[in-house]
């Protein structure tokens, strides 16, 4: 049963992975991978608060399994992201690359804060 669990949410997080990050980059006229950098804060964020919601004991494992591993796991991409701080680097765009990397660290690790903070202020 845990596996029809991450099956489903990455049913839904693969397709709006992609149609958000399409969404996001149509919208940007820059080399910088805007759409990467949004679906990958908007999951930390998503996670973090999921974390929040399983310590507080406002879900249990099966939303966990759905939502973070499933959605989340489908949602975010690390290896995008690797990949088109490559490309920037590669392609000269070095400034890009190094604020890629840094943004999406801090970012992520900014937006799972927030998450957990929220979750905490709503369960605790």
């Amino acid at each position: 049963m845990n596996w029809v669990l991450v099956i489903v949410g990455g049913m839904v997080g693969a397709p709006l992975r992609y149609l958000t990050d399409r969404a996001v980059q149509q919208r940007h006229d820059t080399v910088f991978p805007w759409g990467t950098f949004t679906v990958n804060v908007v999951g930390c964020f998503v996670l973090g608060l999921l974390s929040g919601a399983v310590v507080a004991g406002a879900a249990n494992s099966d939303v966990q399994l759905l939502l973070g591993t499933g959605l989340c796991g489908a949602l975010t991409t690390y290896s995008t992201f690797s990949y088109e701080t490559l490309r920037l680097a590669e392609d000269g765009a070095r400034f890009f690359a190094a604020a890629n990397a840094v943004a999406s660290v801090v970012a992520g690790l900014g937006a799972v804060f927030v998450g957990v903070s929220f979750a905490d202020a709503l369960w605790a």
